[in-house]
């Protein structure tokens, strides 16, 4: 099975570029070419309503987008964070996709902008992730959200986080998940599976990016057997 002709396309953009390697230039200067990612020139659909807000997580105040796809007081809630590696990235990246994401599901979606490696490392967007959803819970009935149909979810390393903010709700038997939404998430850093073996150049992500990534947000050696 060959690669989808889109992704071809936009490996073929993305080679004349020329960008740097992650681990190739000054960390401001990774983040300032995510300026360029595709997402952010997609056009916004209306929603019922999209707002920003904040609140005082364990070591910062981390800012939030909520998208409602209507007017209901008691919706289904996903609380989302995003992908980028721990390090890169934005609320704005994902901006389209979920405004698509909570009108088709009908899901009020919370988003946080937790705070990023390295220069916050684990356990801090960990901790920030789950204090995102500790505030969703507790303020359910100020957000219009059934507090019994709370979920998390997220992309690469926001499915990471999402997973892991999982298995401490059930260890410290706070509540009970309605489901997850985990999207390719980062499980796994040994990363010895198939395609990180196979398909580890040429492909977009290579596996040696993955490698610093995890360099970044795992920074002690004991961090990478915390479970």
């Amino acid at each position: 099975m060959g690669l989808k002709s889109e992704i071809e396309q936009y490996l073929k953009q993305r080679a004349t570029l020329a960008l740097p390697a992650v681990w190739q230039a000054p960390l401001a200067e990774i983040r300032e070419y995510t300026r360029l990612h595709v997402a952010l020139s997609q056009p916004l659909i209306d929603l019922f309503e999209v707002c920003e807000t904040s609140f005082l997580g364990p070591t910062a105040e981390l800012p939030i987008r909520i998208y409602r796809p209507n007017g209901s007081s008691d919706l289904p809630v996903l609380v989302f964070y995003h992908g980028g590696g721990w390090v890169l990235n934005s609320l704005d990246i994902y901006e389209s996709v979920l405004r698509k994401l909570a009108l088709a599901s009908g899901l009020v979606i919370v988003a946080v902008e937790y705070q990023k490696a390295p220069e916050h490392p684990f356990p801090i967007p960990f901790n920030d992730c789950y204090a995102t959803l500790v505030w969703v819970y507790e303020n359910a009935a100020l957000l219009g959200v059934n507090p019994n149909s709370i979920g998390v979810g997220g992309d690469s390393a926001g499915g990471n986080l999402a997973s892991a903010v999982a298995l401490k709700v059930r260890d410290l038997n706070l509540f009970t998940l309605a489901f997850q939404l985990l999207i390719y998430p980062c499980n796994d850093n040994a990363m010895q599976f198939n395609s990180a073996v196979k398909y580890g150049e040429d492909h977009g992500l290579t596996t040696k990016a993955m490698e610093w990534f995890w360099n970044q947000y795992l920074q002690h050696e004991s961090d990478r057997f915390n479970h």
